[in-house]
């Protein structure tokens, strides 16, 4: 046997275990999955270590299982720490949570403000949850976010947002929301993102007032888009505004949603300024139920044509990003 012959066959055999290897490091990392108990059956205990042990710069997605327990948290998923997914064991029972407010006081005697006060802060791009509640326990103090959203491409499904006033922040430029419930008193769903939300329950808690508060750039084409939507709660009827402009340019549509009796016959609210009538888009295409008031509507509104509505699917709203 030549020694050309053996050289080759070792030569072809380190391409094969060095292939290989790369192989399984990239199944490996595609694959990665964390678990976090709090009996200590996982990986962690704690959510924040899962999250403090991802790498920064990862381009394949970690799934974090996160078995049934309340998580009593503020909780932080760091910019750049982005495919990664969380996976509750079970909605109702999977409570990631925590009880800061916006007039809560720092150590230094200051407020820690709205933003300051939310349960979990979403910095990251390309997010998931799924089967997860994320609450902010503080009770109707004021200002207490559940979830501050500030990365792109975050989706949650079969997820559940408690709180009272503020609920979520919607801080980032793309989110979608399938399935899930979403409740508050005031301005509960707010920010200045694009977000769709699909086949959600919104449940207007008593005591509350508005529903949405958008900040929607001005130039930025969509804001909320609810589709297929239950607007549903406990409040009195005639209590409830389906939203109003936190910031000129608010843009708020509602598609082919069931709306209970606690919608305002006028639906709309100007916040005290009839300026933001010329510069608010809020919409509505084939409203159902109770709530649904078309001909009382406020006149600065609108009741969307099948044409019109026609500009608002999946793909014009989320544009290449498709959840």
């Amino acid at each position: 046997m030549s020694p050309l012959f053996l050289s080759n066959r070792f030569t072809y055999l380190i391409y094969f275990v060095v292939g290989g290897l790369l192989l399984l490091t990239a199944q490996a990392q595609a694959q990665r999955r964390l678990v976090v108990a709090p009996d200590g059956s996982g990986d962690y205990r704690t959510v924040q270590q899962a999250l403090d042990a991802l790498p920064a710069g990862q381009t394949q997605r970690t799934t974090i299982f996160i078995k049934k327990g309340v998580y009593k948290e503020k909780l932080t998923l760091a910019a750049g720490k982005d495919f990664v997914s969380l996976l509750g064991e079970d909605a109702a029972t999977t409570i990631l949570t925590y009880d800061d407010y916006a007039q809560k006081q720092t150590s230094q005697g200051q407020n820690i403000g709205t933003s300051g006060s939310a349960s979990f802060f979403v910095r990251a791009t390309n997010f998931s949850a799924e089967n997860i509640t994320f609450a902010n326990s503080a009770g109707p103090v004021g200002q207490a976010l559940a979830i501050w959203v500030g990365g792109d491409r975050v989706r949650f499904k079969n997820c559940r947002f408690l709180g009272n006033q503020d609920t979520i922040y919607t801080g980032g430029r793309r989110q979608y929301y399938q399935d899930c419930y979403i409740e508050g008193t005031t301005d509960f769903i707010f920010g200045s993102s694009t977000a769709w939300f699909e086949n959600c329950e919104l449940f207007c808690k008593k005591g509350g007032s508005y529903l949405t508060a958008a900040s929607t750039p001005d130039t930025v084409r969509y804001g909320y888009v609810f589709n297929r939507c239950r607007l549903t709660g406990d409040a009195p009827a005639q209590s409830y505004y389906l939203g109003r402009p936190w910031r000129p340019y608010a843009k708020v549509v509602f598609f082919r949603c069931q709306l209970g009796l606690h919608i305002k016959s006028e639906g709309w609210h100007n916040w005290g300024k009839a300026s933001n009538e010329a510069t608010a888009y809020y919409a509505e295409f084939a409203s159902a139920g109770p709530g649904a008031a078309g001909a009382q509507r406020a006149a600065w509104s609108h009741q969307l044509t099948k044409q019109e509505a026609s500009d608002y699917t999946l793909k014009q709203v989320l544009g290449d990003w498709q959840p």
